[in-house]
């Protein structure tokens, strides 16, 4: 009966009549909208949707042949006091990795409502598996259009080519979209309001201004996330509903977080939409928690609340942030946390550990934005067990860094390095525009610019090569390209990639001085990239 029942609804109609228009209610309230996937685990996957009314039972379709949707699962429809919509979400368990599946759910084609055919997701790769892929990073990326980042805003891209066109457009050329905070930049609503962008309402209306921000953004996603899992992080604006305090000079005001009204503090949006992997890896909620896919290991740690060992994100109450929020573990719960998930990694067939965080404590800019105590906490963690690459966000430029330990460059560069290589790109895009860079330049700093937005590409080319680029958003250029080498050694018995264990190194030449190469095919490869990036 159900399986009839998803025919009807998922092939009433072969192609897409009309898509809701992103921040808008539909006519049927029952609407599908916002589609997102998240891992959970190698053979399970999450797939949330959002609806302005409550579903009994959220209900999504499955299978592997798009004429055959039998398999089922169901899930739960939750809200906050003062949100737009409900968030549906449904994991589904018992998957194969590594596997296409097409699904559909609750009342897709339902009368009045959009038409769409089935959409797909791709299960995680198993552990072991030395298939080279890419997946895509973005930070700091909000609203599109006359709702945020526009062409009126200072220093802005043209609407046609922002980020979330751009991770559209190349989105055959990744595996999933890993977003560590900042994530629509509802919070401006206020900020936004007084600096006379958006038409003005009364305060105690602003909520509905925060949910149609918070709305239209994952409208905008919607093309990305319904087929790619969007793996997310806290960032201090999920915090709540008031960008940390707006001043009005004429009125002579300064709008603390006092006016966010019951549900939009404590990171309660954030929560509420997404449901991250901390089940399967030990973590905890959306904050801190790690999924592998093929040969990489990846972690979410937060900086925003639970740092541990007596300090405290900035968010949290006596942080500079000051925005009632946290914590979310007992005392030092992340922190152990943090170590054992990453004692238990196998490295020889995870070589790869790839961490990121929200606020980083290496970048050119002085001031509050830089993270000491996250450094004080987190970087003798990060160095006691390896980690290949962290990436932050917050500062809205990128910069490609040296492997560093304790604030000093490794003479290795990137040929082998002891220390955790670190990355910032907080230019996915949004209303404010983009921040500058301090001179002179930290000794570590090895690419920096604070003029074109957009998004990193990461591809694993093997165990022991990974590639960093960055592609600007609005002509999907290679602005900054680099390639880390490390000398792992790799159990390569069960993998669908190359069987050699032990291949003979070649050393190649780049721009950042000699790598290793683990056979003739790939030194060729990763040239050929590098020269395409120059």
């Amino acid at each position: 009966m159900r399986s009839t029942f998803v025919f009807a609804l998922a092939f009433a109609s072969s192609v897409v009549a009309q898509i809701n228009v992103p921040g808008a209610v539909p006519i049927n309230k029952l609407e599908p909208l916002q589609h997102r996937l998240a891992y959970a685990g190698t053979t399970g996957m999450t797939v949330s949707w959002n609806t302005y009314e409550k579903i009994d039972e959220p209900t999504v379709y499955y299978g592997t042949d798009s004429w055959d949707l039998s398999g089922y699962a169901t899930g739960e429809s939750v809200t906050f006091q003062t949100s737009l919509t409900w968030s549906n979400h449904v994991k589904i368990t018992g998957l194969q990795p590594n596997t296409q599946y097409f699904y559909v759910v609750s009342n897709t084609n339902c009368y009045n409502c959009s038409e769409l055919a089935a959409y797909t997701f791709t299960t995680a790769r198993e552990i072991g598996d030395f298939t080279p892929y890419t997946a895509a990073v973005v930070v700091d990326l909000g609203v599109m259009g006359p709702d945020g980042l526009s062409t009126t805003s200072v220093g802005a891209m043209d609407e046609v080519n922002t980020t979330i066109h751009s991770l559209a457009r190349y989105i055959d050329g990744y595996d999933f979209v890993w977003h560590p905070g900042d994530i629509a930049y509802a919070d401006y609503w206020l900020k936004e309001q007084v600096q006379k962008y958006l038409k003005p309402v009364p305060v105690e209306e602003g909520y509905k201004v925060y949910n149609r921000l918070l709305n239209k953004y994952y409208d905008q996603m919607q093309p990305v996330t319904a087929t790619r899992p969007y793996m997310v992080g806290p960032g201090n604006h999920e915090a709540n509903c008031n960008n940390g305090g707006t001043t009005d000079k004429e009125k002579n005001i300064t709008y603390t977080v006092e006016l966010c009204m019951e549900g939009q503090t404590n990171f309660t949006a954030y929560r509420t939409h997404f449901r991250m992997p901390s089940a399967e890896s030990g973590g905890v909620d959306n904050f801190w928690y790690s999924w592998d896919h093929g040969m990489v290991h990846y972690v979410q740690i937060d900086t925003e609340t639970d740092l541990g060992h007596g300090y405290i994100g900035p968010s949290e109450p006596g942080g500079t942030g000051k925005e009632d929020s946290g914590p979310f573990g007992r005392l030092n719960e992340q922190t152990d946390w943090l170590e054992k998930d990453l004692a238990s990694v196998d490295r020889t067939k995870t070589p790869w550990v790839i961490v990121a965080a929200h606020r980083p404590y290496y970048a050119a800019q002085q001031g509050s934005n830089i993270c000491t105590s996250c450094r004080d906490v987190f970087e003798p963690i990060l160095l006691k067990h390896n980690v290949d690459l962290v990436l932050f966000g917050h500062i809205h430029f990128y910069e490609r860094n040296a492997p560093i330990a304790n604030g000093v460059a490794d003479p290795n560069e990137l040929d082998n390095p002891s220390a955790p290589w670190y990355i910032l790109n907080g230019l996915g895009g949004h209303y404010d525009g983009i921040d500058t860079y301090d001179e002179p330049l930290p000794d570590y700093v090895r690419y920096v610019q604070d003029t074109d937005y957009g998004w990193s590409k990461l591809t694993f080319h093997n165990c022991t090569h990974l590639t960093h680029e960055f592609i600007v958003s609005g002509n999907g250029t290679v602005l900054d390209s680099a390639t880390l080498y490390k000398n792992h050694t790799c159990d390569m018995s069960s993998s669908n990639g190359s069987s050699s264990n032990n291949p003979a190194p070649i050393t190649i030449e780049n721009g950042s001085g000699s790598l290793r190469a683990s056979s003739a095919l790939l030194a060729i490869i990763v040239a050929i990239v590098v020269m395409l990036a120059m």
